[in-house]
């Protein structure tokens, strides 16, 4: 996983995936780290692979158990810039999936 932000108001973690399935990126929005890449030592990788921003997790500080290498704080915040345009963006309109969300339930009682 790579570490995004600090989050507060706790300090957990924003992280997202990484996943060495290329044919599933996001043109984009995923990065890829291949072995020509500056960065591919450093980052500890063992094959190319897909810096998936589509996949999310928030962590506490408790659940990242060490550190197998680094990207650096412009790949890091470049992959941030993207996360944060991407609502912004046309084909992240809501249009398509409101009408099949099912209409909220009445509260019980």
């Amino acid at each position: 996983m790579v570490l995004l932000r600090r989050l507060p108001p706790f300090g957990d973690f924003l992280v997202c995936g990484i996943s060495t399935q290329l044919h599933q990126r996001v043109a984009g929005f995923d990065e890829e780290i291949v072995a020509g890449d500056p960065e591919f030592a450093a980052s500890g990788l063992k094959a190319a692979s897909l810096i998936r921003l589509g996949f999310l997790a928030v962590l506490p500080d408790s659940a990242l158990l060490g550190r197998i290498g680094s990207l650096s704080s412009t790949r890091r915040l470049r992959l941030v810039a993207s996360l944060c345009a991407w609502p912004a963006a046309p084909s992240c309109a809501m249009t398509d999936v409101w009408p099949r969300l099912p209409p909220p339930r009445e509260p019980a009682g």
